[in-house]
């Protein structure tokens, strides 16, 4: 008996031992991971996390987790304007964010924030309302009226003011997307969001925005609902549209700008690729009847807030466009890391099935075939398509996409890339989370392109 007790004690003396090993492994990892994370942050890091480690499919999961929290803490420690702590939009909470002067000058971005109805299991939904070109205070108010009589509850509302006003000052300029991006970053490392239900909308000039940022932010969006607007599909190209639900409600009188003709092209393109991909380009665009510049707003968030966001779509199409000079770095599951050519626009076509990739990569160049003769706005355009002969690119994968046990194959425009089994690593998981900042997108497997080789 006494042999066999003395057995016990040392088996649990061993096993916990070994468990609080792996406890300070985890710890040690962590503190890396978040200080590696900060220097990401303060766009101090040029340098790979070393060292880089093999991941047991069986431990994806757990490491996914370690990362994030990393990540979380990481955000947490970094000293810039946070989001305040969210309460009732009744109270009209405000805060402001400065926009650094290298992207524009002497550009406050105000805000209201806060939320209405009681906080879903698996957190709120977020509504980023964008307001229209009268006075920005007048429009500000609008917006928090709409963000507390809106039908959408349960939600959270972010609703900024303009930072300055101008002849030309919009939505979309560089300056906002630092907000934009600053605002899904903050929120998406916030619990009490969800980040499958994220939604963009505006009206007028906040509509002409919310059109231009739903194609360039789409892997982040549930759905997005711009109203009396109408962007030239340049600005906004559909195809980026796919795997989000989108609605855009103008008047059929509303001729200003040409947004009536332009909503119009909008929904010819959008039931095109209806047509052509069915279930890919879920969307309710509508000229109203005998309506103008003013329409009913109250349909559209309602209707978007039905829809789910998939952060993992088997097809992807992606055209890289720069608005105001930047471009994406990422969108989905590909990470650009060098453009085919720098003066054109490229066109990603991405189909997963049966463990194989598939990947077109095209550059894209534009032709005007119609342009309004009074202010010359470019309304109509015609595309060329050519196979991209250069670039490099990364594809970055999970099991949601392929099964990670059994081999995969990778093509690009009919060359195999790639055949075997995918690694799962710690780098691909801490590199997807700083490319996305994305509690889903983290990601255990990549493959890097070289369009040359």
């Amino acid at each position: 008996m006494k042999i066999v007790s003395l057995r016990k004690a040392i088996f649990f003396f061993s096993a916990t031992l070994i468990s609080t090993n792996a406890l300070a492994q985890t710890s040690e990892l962590s503190n890396s991971l978040e200080e590696w994370f900060l220097k990401h942050l303060s766009e101090e890091n040029t340098d790979k996390f070393s060292p880089d480690k093999t991941i047991k499919l069986s431990d994806i999961s757990s490491t996914q987790k370690i990362v994030w929290d990393a990540w979380k803490k990481a955000n947490d420690a970094f000293e810039e304007e946070k989001l305040a702590p969210v309460r009732s939009i009744n109270l009209a909470d405000s805060g402001e964010w400065h926009i650094p002067a290298s992207l524009e000058s002497d550009a406050v971005m105000k805000y209201y924030w806060g939320s209405k109805g009681e906080k879903p299991e698996k957190g709120y939904p977020l509504f980023l309302y964008l307001h229209g070109s009268g006075d920005p205070d007048r429009e500000w108010s609008n917006g928090l009226y709409f963000a507390k009589t809106f039908a959408d509850s349960s939600s959270v509302y972010f609703v900024p003011r303009i930072p300055r006003t101008g002849e030309y000052y919009r939505w979309w300029q560089k300056g906002k997307q630092y907000a934009w991006e600053k605002l899904l970053r903050q929120t998406l490392a916030n619990d009490e969001i969800d980040p499958d239900r994220i939604y963009f909308f505006g009206i007028s000039e906040g509509g002409y925005g919310s059109q231009r940022l739903a194609s360039f932010y789409a892997d982040y969006l549930a759905a997005a609902g711009p109203m009396a607007g109408g962007e030239p599909l340049a600005n906004a190209p559909a195809e980026n549209c796919r795997n989000i639900a989108f609605s855009l409600r103008t008047g059929d009188k509303d001729y200003g700008f040409y947004r009536d003709k332009l909503t119009g092209y909008t929904k010819a393109a959008f039931d095109s690729l209806q047509n052509l991909h069915p279930g890919g380009y879920i969307h309710n665009i509508e000229l109203i009847p005998g309506r103008g510049h003013h329409i009913d707003y109250l349909p559209t968030t309602p209707w978007l807030s039905a829809f789910k966001r998939n952060p993992y779509p088997s097809k992807v199409s992606w055209e890289d466009f720069e608005m105001d000079g930047i471009h994406r770095t990422g969108f989905y599951n590909i990470q650009v890391i060098k453009r085919p050519d720098d003066r054109l626009r490229t066109r990603y076509e991405m189909n997963i099935y049966a463990n194989t990739v598939n990947i077109t990569v095209d550059n894209v160049e534009y032709k005007t075939i119609e342009t309004d003769s009074r202010w010359g706005i470019a309304l109509k355009f015609e595309r060329t398509y050519t196979p991209a002969t250069s670039g490099i690119f990364r594809i970055y994968l999970n099991s949601a996409l392929v099964d990670l046990n059994r081999p995969v194959n990778v093509i690009v425009n009919g060359k195999k890339y790639f055949s075997g089994k995918l690694k799962c690593t710690l780098d691909n998981m801490i590199e997807s989370c700083a490319e996305y900042h994305d509690p889903r997108r983290i990601y255990p497997a990549s493959v890097t392109i070289d369009l040359i080789n």
